[in-house]
């Protein structure tokens, strides 16, 4: 395509502004959603193209004439949508379109090459929902080539290590792989910094991720809000799913907004044959008289990494007074009875049992045998184990003990609905008991927690959360002598998350601990992600005002590491353009000029001599990736 002068290049395109304005799906305030008409022209969507060629001078540049047939250049079209600036919303006039090139196009524009991405987020800010939290996270989307993937989720250096215990804070340089780990950063990245040395060793994960209720930062638009919230869960799943042991099972707890939608991505991931169960939870007694239907649960669903290696047998709640009908007052013992009949084939079962009170003679039914010899029988009768029934006429029955079921690791078969635990209510009034500076609205409840870890695990096992938020799942696995990572970025991992853990130890009497006869101890390490442009965008966030945001962008350009595609001389307060979009438009354009796989530092660059890291945080990075500290090649 031609165009030979300004003038009618410009005419062109007002022309198919003019007839893209007949579409409103293509529009989002005054921007146009290219992507959209692409999709639509490439799919050769009739109205749109017909409308096209309607006008005069659209055909002349974008169709041939082949017979009597005019045929529409699809792909040149696309490539003035794509390229011209005249089609720029104030983010993205500010890029250049840097790249590889094939015949005149850049290759991620080339419909014969395939660029295959794990995900096209970067940066969530906090791993709750707005309700939960009290303010908004900021959802960062960037595509992200091969090269610039691996640089993104490599292992990161861990800086600002600290231990604490019952004799407070420690700065340490070692890690034990039996240490209880909280991590701070981007839980995608720290995920992947895990996964050399967890990668199939951790026995149990719970999140509570973003519900994606329409108030938190899972805005991209109406048409991609759902998608975009499943890409960021996929990116999260499928690392997960690395961490698990081969027994090992995930737990999911979303609300109505999303459920079924994680449903179907969750048998993606995890494998329809591994899906164990989806629990309700009735998070809430009250009632909403304002609802159609008052919303009163939540749901969890739950999967095992490989469902053949889940015993059963070990998948049970424990045994209390509650499952046992029956009370001896000889032996002040709880006891249910069970048919004193087997089906296994053993000698001598075969014999007739007489009832002491009726006379009446019994044998085993049909096929089936005593599960005692003779003897055997005699001995349980004298010691007051067997039983005829309630009104001693019935056919016998072998009592057994609440004792002797505990002790050969018996248990109650769990169920799906969960309406006996305490709510988010009592979990919100515990929370307020340890004077912490910052309240959740909905946290989870410590009940809730040790349910889902007494299905799951036994003790030492690695118990992971990567939504940390108030760590309610730390503190449980720490009072059930569990190992533990939790994954927060936000900054109330400071000041509820660690000092909630550090009442864990000093033996608070909240949640389950008098359940557990929890009286303190043990220790955990707290680390960070070593912050690059992590911090900008913080600081990018947080910025009130422009003055504030002026600060940030004078020191962006003397430290950040930059977008290479982004024209970062026009970001100036001194540029019109700049200077006259708000302040969140001015904050998307700065996040947009940062490098995003340079959030944090890569342990492979912990010998860079520019970023001076200190010989104790070396060591302890050497200590947690098992390395000896050469890191030249």
């Amino acid at each position: 395509m031609m165009i030979k002068s300004n003038q009618a290049e410009t005419k062109l395109l007002k022309a198919i502004e003019s007839v893209l304005k007949n579409f409103p799906e293509y529009w989002k305030d005054e921007n146009l959603l290219r992507n959209k008409v692409i999709e639509d022209v490439r799919s050769y969507q009739e109205p749109v193209i017909k409308e096209l060629l309607s006008n005069k001078l659209i055909q002349e540049t974008y169709s041939m004439q082949i017979g009597e047939a005019i045929v529409f250049k699809t792909e040149d079209f696309i490539d003035m949508l794509r390229y011209k600036s005249y089609w720029d919303n104030s983010y993205t006039k500010y890029t250049n379109e840097i790249g590889l090139t094939s015949e005149g196009k850049y290759l991620k524009y080339n419909t014969d090459i395939v660029l295959d991405f794990p995900h096209k987020d970067c940066v969530l800010e906090g791993g709750m929902t707005k309700e939960d939290t009290g303010q908004e996270e900021v959802y960062y989307h960037n595509v992200l080539a091969k090269e610039e993937i691996d640089a993104l989720l490599s292992p990161k250096v861990l800086e600002n290590v600290k231990k604490y215990d019952q004799n407070g804070e420690h700065k340490v340089t070692t890690f034990k792989d039996t240490d209880n780990l909280i991590l701070k950063g981007n839980n995608l990245v720290a995920l992947h910094t895990l996964k050399e040395k967890y990668s199939g060793k951790v026995k149990m994960i719970y999140i509570d991720p973003p519900f994606n209720t329409g108030n938190d930062s899972f805005k991209y638009n109406d048409r991609y809000n759902r998608s975009t919230w499943l890409t960021f869960m996929k990116n999260r799943l499928d690392i997960a799913n690395e961490l698990l042991r081969d027994d090992g099972l995930i737990w999911i707890h979303l609300d109505q907004n999303e459920s079924h939608y994680c449903k179907v991505l969750a048998d993606t991931v995890f494998g329809e044959s591994n899906f164990i169960a989806e629990v309700t939870w009735q998070s809430r007694k009250s009632v909403s008289n304002d609802a159609t239907i008052s919303i009163n649960t939540n749901h969890i669903f739950c999967y095992a990494k490989n469902r053949s290696a889940i015993k059963r047998e070990d998948f049970r709640l424990p045994l209390d007074e509650e499952n046992y009908s029956y009370y001896d007052e000889e032996i002040g013992e709880y006891y249910r009875v069970a048919p004193f009949d087997a089906p296994e084939i053993r000698r001598n079962l075969q014999y007739e049992i007489i009832n002491p009170n009726t006379q009446e003679v019994f044998l085993p039914p049909n096929g089936r045998h005593w599960i005692t010899t003779q003897e055997e029988y005699q001995n349980l009768l004298n010691q007051n184990k067997i039983k005829f029934g309630v009104s001693g006429e019935a056919r016998p029955q072998l009592k057994v003990f609440l004792s002797e079921d505990k002790k050969r690791g018996a248990g109650k078969t769990p169920t799906t609905l969960w309406s006996d635990l305490t709510t988010t209510t009592n979990a919100t009034q515990n929370l307020r008991k340890l004077n912490l500076p910052f309240s959740f609205n909905n946290p989870k409840p410590e009940e809730l927690i040790q349910k889902v870890i007494y299905l799951s695990t036994n003790e030492n096992d690695i118990v992971l959360d990567f939504f940390m938020g108030s760590a309610t799942t730390q503190a449980v696995a720490h009072k059930m002598n569990r190992q533990y990572i939790g994954i927060e970025q936000m900054d109330y991992i400071e000041t509820v998350s660690v000092p909630r853990l550090k009442k864990v130890i000093e033996g608070e009497q909240g949640g389950i601990s008098e359940n557990v006869e929890w009286q303190g101890g043990g220790s955990f390490v707290y680390a960070e992600l070593y912050s690059l442009n992590e911090d900008y965008l913080t600081k990018v966030k947080n910025a009130n005002n422009e003055n504030e945001l002026n600060k940030v962008l004078l020191e962006m350009k003397e430290n950040a590491y930059l977008n290479f595609k982004v024209d970062f001389e026009r970001l100036s307060p001194d540029d019109q353009d700049y200077q006259s979009l708000p302040l969140d438009d001015k904050k998307d354009v700065l996040i947009q000029a940062l490098d995003m796989n340079q959030l944090y530092l890569s342990y492979s660059e912990i010998d860079d001599t520019q970023h001076e890291i200190s010989d104790a945080v070396k060591e302890f990075n050497h200590s947690f990736y098992n390395q000896d500290g050469d890191q030249d090649e």
